[in-house]
């Protein structure tokens, strides 16, 4: 088969989770087909000599990212019956020469990556109507902004971003709804999202692959025992989910571990921290903002408790897979592990509010031996069903399926 992948940014170095996964999906295509790459690339951005993205791709095309202001998205919230995640990528040139390589080479599927690519669907069909065309959904992106407009709704603070929530909402359910139907497969990371998916259309034909963890290079670390131990946030930090998470936490959740552990460090670490995040470090003893790290895995030696704070989630969270590949003992959410069919007590530990999430993290500072079996367990989970070398020969077997009927 030759293959086309559509992707929103570069997908390497993978260092975070839209990288991650679009990287190696790749990888897992080119192993046994042909694949080239249409991509969007920032001025940050370069492919570098020694990127694998050249042994592992035929030909590679990018095209600069468009920009948008603030007043940009504002007129459109008002006047755009889309959402704004459909309206980030939109370039007249990319399109241009999207529909130039796909008229110009015989695809037998093209992949797209993303909802906010999804727009570039109809350039698709218009120069190649028989190609297959599969959307990667890397979450049911409606039900994020439902439930972020459900969490800013309780404070009256945030209401203005209730509102825009819900707005997104709204349009993002039409959207949505209209790529899944457009699509001839639709990839969801989790069978959650797989359902939510259906729920708005019906006859689209959805497929699980799972985000994934390559294990030869996230392996245990020997926790160290910090004293006092410490608690680690990883993620990229102008994600809304995770502005929420770590706010949520140190405001609510970390002073009443602080009754036990007075000094209890936080490392909360990732790119582009937004001043909201930064204030955390500046107004709380212990917190450390980091920024973004060339390689978050030596943060992982000495934490004994990896904390997922999310209350405002879709599809699956890499950060959780990660940290319990690592060794580290994990507390999180349920809507944070949705999706994932984790054990609760057996491969982390699951809780909700502010005071049992905060019980949760002391029992494992507490409790060497728990700490242990939660670590090895989580490890066991992600090394029998997360690993990308065990994933890979599910998405091949989508692409035979896809084409022989």
């Amino acid at each position: 088969m030759r293959i086309l992948f559509l992707t929103p940014q570069m997908p390497y170095p993978p260092h975070q989770g839209t990288q991650i996964r679009n990287y190696h999906l790749l990888r897992a295509a080119a192993s046994r087909h042909r694949v080239d790459l249409v991509t969007f690339i920032r001025p940050e951005e370069g492919l570098p000599r020694t990127s694998p993205l050249q042994d592992i791709c035929g030909q590679i095309w990018t095209r600069p990212a468009p920009t948008r202001g603030q007043g940009a998205r504002l007129m459109a919230m008002l006047t755009s019956m889309d959402p704004d995640l459909a309206l980030r990528l939109r370039s007249d040139e990319f399109a241009e020469t999207l529909r130039g390589v796909v008229a110009g080479d015989r695809y037998d599927a093209v992949q797209v990556a993303g909802l906010e690519m999804a727009r570039y669907i109809p350039a698709i069909r218009a120069v190649a109507p028989t190609t297959k065309v599969i959307l990667d959904e890397h979450n049911a992106e409606y039900r994020i902004q439902a439930r972020a407009a459900a969490v800013d709704i309780r404070r009256l603070w945030s209401w203005h971003k209730a509102f825009y929530s819900f707005l997104q909402y709204l349009k993002l359910r039409r959207y949505e709804a209209w790529a899944c139907r457009s699509a001839d497969l639709v990839l969801a990371v989790s069978g959650v999202d797989a359902e939510a998916l259906r729920s708005m259309a019906p006859a689209a034909r959805v497929q699980v692959i799972p985000n994934g963890v390559d294990c030869s290079q996230y392996q245990a670390t020997e926790q160290l025992g910090e004293e006092p131990p410490g608690l680690l946030f990883t993620g990229t930090m102008d994600y809304r989910p995770n502005v929420d998470a770590m706010q949520w936490f140190v405001t609510e959740i970390l002073p009443r571990i602080r009754v036990r552990y007075p000094k209890i460090p936080l490392r909360i670490v990732g790119r582009a921290p937004t001043a909201a995040v930064k204030r955390l470090a500046s107004a709380t003893a212990g917190v450390t903002v980091t920024g973004a790290v060339e390689d978050v895995r030596p943060f992982f030696a000495g934490t004994p408790v990896f904390v997922a704070p999310i209350r405002i989630a879709g599809g699956a969270r890499l950060k959780i897979l990660e940290a319990m590949a690592m060794g580290a003992p994990t507390v999180s959410t349920r809507i944070g592990a949705e999706g994932l069919d984790l054990v609760d007590e057996e491969e982390l530990l699951l809780a909700d509010s502010p005071a049992e999430f905060a019980s949760a993290v002391l029992r494992l500072l507490e409790d060497r031996a728990l700490r242990k079996r939660i670590a090895r367990a989580g490890r066991r989970a992600v090394l029998n069903r997360f690993d990308w070398e065990r994933l890979a020969p599910t998405l091949l077997d989508v692409y035979n399926r896809l084409t022989t009927g």
